[in-house]
This record gives structure tokens, C-alpha cells and sequence, in this order.
């Protein structure tokens, strides 16, 4: 069997490098990257996300592009987000266009809802504050309505919305990940990671089943989080669509 041939943006930063080895070691998969920084070991192709005639060349024969570059400052300005989130996601989404990409797996956040924590329970859940909070709770999910937090939450809504347009008109199968709390140090490190904390294996994990899913995919969403006792975004659909059932919790690490 060919091996199938994945794009990943963004690879020297801490997901992208965390899903790289996975995919590595996987073992069936052809990989490059589009990056700035070199990436050693690995087809490169050196490009800003911006420029969108500098980064084409990246796209040809590529199956599915997994896009992960990005400012994700969650204080960042409106300058910082407007060229790598904005322009450069518009330009990855239209460069898989033209080069006959079946599917792009759009790095997005929970930002894009997390401002719900200023609301009981999830503001609670988020500070740590267990005793107040109730016994079950509603869980966010796909279907709820975005409330993102900041530019950088605001310019993943758009990346969503982007991605759920390249899916309606241009064919291409759009799966658009809220990863949570992703941290070098493989662990909570405040309070509020306790809610929204995810492994490293289980980002790498929910990354190839978006690779995987079946062709029946044309557009989704799904939350990326471990199974955190204090959690208050539902992977459940994430599960049922495409078999993600995360490996880790946050309580592990108390």
C-alpha cells in the first residue's frame, strides 16, 4: 500500500513536533513539512503561511494537510493574529484547494469557547473551586455557541468557519480540532489545566484519527481533551465519529 502523504504546518512547535513523532513512528505515513524554521530530518519546505505563492509548492501530491502553524498567543494583538491566523489560514485552506488536497485537519482551540468560564459552573470547574461546583454538569459541546476569548479565539471562530466553507464548495473533507491545554511539560501546571488539560499521546492520538476518519467525514468538530474529572467539554462525538478515546486525566498529576 502507498504510503499516504501528510503535510504538517507548523512542525517546530510543541504540537507539531509531539505529532510528528507519533506519525513517525506509526510508520505509514510519507511526512514533510511547511515551516519557517528548519525541521531537521524531514522534507522541508521553508515558507511563511502568508505568502501564498511561496507556500503552493508544498501542496503538490499532498493527501491530507494537518495545519497547525500559527499565533497562538491568547493575549495577542490584533497585528500578531492577522497574517498567521487569518491571511495564512485562508492561504493553506486555498493552496490544498488547488493542489486536490482530500482533507485538511485545522489545528483550532478551545479559546474559540473558553470565555464560558466566566459563567457558573464553568467558572468553578476552571478555577478550581470544586466545592462549589454542582455534582454533573452540562457539557460544552460542538453544538454550543462560540464565545471565544481574545483576538486569537476570535481568529480560530474564523478558521472554523473558513474551514466549514472549503466544505461546502470546494469538496474538501474540513476537520477542525479544539485542542486543549497542550503543555511541554506533559501536565497541569495551573488550576484551570485540570479542566482543559490534554496529553501529549492524546493530541497525537485525536490528530490520526482526523487522519483516518472515514471519507463519510466532510466536516466536524471535535474536542481535544484527556479525560479530566473537572472537564467541561465534551469529547463524547469526537468518540462516536471517529474512535478517539483519550488515554490520560489531569488527576493523575494532583
Amino acid at each position: 500500500m502507498t504510503a499516504r502523504n501528510v503535510l504538517i504546518t507548523g512542525m517546530s512547535g510543541l504540537i507539531g513536533g509531539v505529532v510528528y513523532e507519533h506519525l513517525n513512528s506509526v510508520g505509514k505515513y510519507a511526512l514533510s513539512a511547511l515551516n519557517r524554521r528548519d525541521v531537521p530530518g524531514i522534507k522541508l519546505w521553508r515558507a511563511d503561511i502568508a505568502d501564498l505563492d511561496a507556500i503552493r509548492p508544498a501542496f503538490e501530491g499532498v493527501d491530507v494537510v494537518v495545519h497547525l502553524a500559527a499565533m497562538a498567543q491568547g493575549d495577542a494583538a490584533w497585528e500578531e493574529v492577522l497574517e498567521p491566523n487569518i491571511i495564512g489560514t485562508y492561504n493553506v485552506f486555498e493552496a490544498s484547494r488547488q493542489a486536490g488536497v482530500k482533507r485538511i485537519v485545522y489545528a483550532s482551540s478551545g479559546s474559540t469557547i473558553s470565555r464560558w468560564e466566566l459563567d457558573y459552573p464553568y467558572s468553578a470547574l476552571a478555577q478550581g473551586r470544586y466545592d462549589e461546583a454542582p455534582e454533573t454538569w452540562e457539557k460544552i459541546t460542538h453544538k454550543s455557541p462560540v464565545r471565544p476569548d481574545g483576538l486569537y479565539g476570535a481568529s480560530k471562530v474564523w478558521g472554523e468557519a473558513l474551514a466549514r466553507h472549503f466544505s461546502d464548495n470546494c469538496g474538501i473533507s474540513t476537520i477542525c480540532v479544539r485542542i486543549g491545554a497542550v503543555t511541554a511539560e506533559n501536565r497541569p501546571r495551573q488550576p484551570r489545566e485540570f479542566a482543559v488539560w490534554c496529553s501529549h499521546r492524546d493530541i497525537a492520538q485525536m490528530v490520526e484519527k482526523c487522519i483516518e476518519a472515514p471519507d463519510s467525514v466532510r466536516f466536524d468538530i471535535f474536542y481535544a481533551v484527556s479525560n479530566n474529572k473537572w472537564g467541561y467539554r465534551d469529547f463524547s462525538h469526537a468518540s462516536e465519529v471517529i474512535g478517539y478515546e483519550p488515554q490520560d486525566s489531569a488527576e493523575t498529576h494532583r
